[in-house]
């Protein structure tokens, strides 16, 4: 029989016979063909059965004269709108009284035998039954799990919401003293130090800005699975020091002591230095947030069982609530209450944390006595023998790079952005042009001939993917550097450009640093 049912009488034969001997005979007759099959000693004791559960009903056309048949009756009409239990009634022949014929209505699911029938058309009717009633509870798991997919829906449709209403804050706070920087500039009093605060604080902001955006597309390319590590051998030291560095201006505001406590051997790592920092460091930043001002918080560290390397953050905040722990890295969560000490954040720290923790092969785990008794995350992470290669690091002696002045051409449909980015170049002592569309691209590339040309993809005429093919086409465009400049950040996206006949692909906003590495290779 099938296995949809979840009751163990959902597939029982619930029998009520008139005589003591008829039950017995039928139930034997029942059991040698595993029909499961209970007998029931009157009418009210099979309204109560049916509630608890039941695969059909066999009794006689006797039992629709009994006076508290309605019992039964009444226990048919509180079954859920898939149940339809099937009814085989065993009956004399010939008319029946009214109110049989009323009871047989309210049934409506009913085999009617004329007695006396054979075991083996008995067996038949009752084996259909219990495959229709199987169906129905085939129905049953359907609707079951369409409402906890619909509830799912609902539930990601809400923390949806409450991203996008959260995103739109975060971006429009770091952007209101960007805008106040940026008209305190424009004042012809302005003084030195109210130009380099004016300046720092642009910075500081677009670098807030920045980290959102990367978060996401962190997110993205996890959930899609199109972010790569970029492994090598790395002192756990080091890790756990850029860690704290990323994390220390957001703990020393809330004056938290921190303390690190590592195991006495330097470990070696076969990690992405950058992510794992990353973890750290949101994790860090997510126990500062969620700690009262002079808290205490600890990292450490230790080797288990010889072959994995556990890391745990713990606090004594506000702790974590049974129901919150449960849902603790999902994406888009933000715990009810909490809001007002996210301090920036965008629900999806935790999740981003889960998702690199797992790219490394490890596990991460949350957990808190309750609220006001803070939390722990603990991440383990799967140890490697060391390569033998040695570590490298940057000599102290080793000149920059610099760069040589350049012909660049920059292709923007943001006339501010456009020129903005000239400027910086220009100031770097390159010779720019700009074109805000790529019509207007190629037709100044055709005298100005740039050694290295910047373009936007999204432009509304010819788009960088067909300017960077135009480009390419002319006989001297061969040896121009091409770079690519997108919203879009995914590997897919790269490859398109690769494909275009681009050599760099970067993704909006710009960090001036990365363009000037850049540049400075080429």
């Amino acid at each position: 029989m099938p296995t949809e049912a979840s009751n163990a009488h959902d597939y029982r034969v619930l029998l009520l016979a008139p005589t003591r001997r008829d039950g017995r005979v039928t139930q034997e007759l029942l059991q040698r063909a595993n029909v499961s099959c209970s007998l029931s000693e009157g009418v009210t004791s099979v309204a109560a059965e049916i509630e608890a559960g039941v695969g059909a009903l066999l009794f006689t056309d006797a039992a629709l004269g009994d006076p508290q048949f309605s019992q039964v009756l009444g226990a048919f009409s509180h079954q859920p709108p898939w149940s339809d239990i099937p009814v085989v009634l065993l009956s004399h022949g010939g008319p029946s009284p009214p109110n049989m014929v009323r009871a047989l209505d309210a049934l409506r699911n009913v085999t009617l035998l004329e007695r006396p029938t054979s075991s083996r058309t008995l067996l038949s009717s009752l084996q259909a039954a219990l495959r229709a009633r199987a169906r129905q509870y085939q129905l049953r798991g359907q609707i079951e799990a369409l409402r906890t997919s619909e509830a799912a829906l609902r539930d990601a449709d809400h923390r949806k919401d409450v991203f996008l209403a959260t995103l739109a804050h975060e971006l429009r706070n770091p952007l209101a003293p960007i805008r106040h920087a940026a008209h305190i500039l424009t004042s012809p009093r302005l003084a030195p130090n109210q130009l380099q605060w004016a300046q720092t604080v642009i910075q500081r902001q677009a670098a807030h800005m920045a980290l959102l955006l990367d978060d996401l597309l962190d997110i993205a390319r996890i959930t899609r699975g199109k972010l790569e590590l970029k492994r090598k051998q790395v002192r756990l030291t080091e890790i756990v020091d850029a860690a704290v560095e990323a994390a220390r201006p957001l703990l020393d505001s809330k004056n938290h002591q921190l303390s690190v406590k590592l195991p006495a051997e330097e470990l070696t790592l076969n990690v992405d230095p950058v992510r794992l920092a990353q973890i750290l460091s949101n994790l860090l930043t997510n126990a500062a947030k969620y700690t009262d001002p002079a808290g205490h918080i600890e990292l450490a560290g230790g080797v288990l069982n010889g072959n994995s390397l556990c890391l745990s953050v713990q606090d004594d905040g506000i702790g974590i609530t049974p129901e919150a722990l449960a849902r603790i890295f999902q994406m888009f969560l933000q715990i009810d209450g909490t809001s007002a000490r996210a301090e920036g954040g965008l629900g999806i720290g935790l999740a981003l944390v889960q998702g690199l923790v797992a790219l490394h092969g490890g596990t991460v785990e949350a957990s808190s006595a309750g609220p006001g008794q803070g939390s722990k995350f603990v991440l383990c992470l799967p140890l490697t023998a060391p390569e033998t290669t040695e570590l490298r690091t940057a000599s102290a002696d080793t000149p920059p790079a610099t760069t040589v002045g350049r012909r660049i051409l920059i292709a923007e449909d943001n006339r501010d952005a456009a020129d903005m980015l000239a400027m910086l170049l220009n100031l770097a002592g390159h010779e720019v042009r700009v074109a805000h569309g790529g019509r207007a691209a190629v037709a100044i590339a055709q005298t100005f001939r740039p050694e290295i040309a910047i373009l936007d993809i999204g432009m509304p005429d010819l788009n960088g993917y067909e300017v960077a093919r135009e480009l390419r086409r002319q006989s001297w465009g061969a040896g121009i550097y091409l770079v690519a400049v997108s919203g879009w950040g995914g590997e897919s996206d790269r490859q398109r450009a690769m494909q275009a006949g681009f050599d760099r692909h970067l993704t909006k906003p710009v960090d001036p640093g990365s363009l000037e590495a850049v540049l400075a290779k080429k």
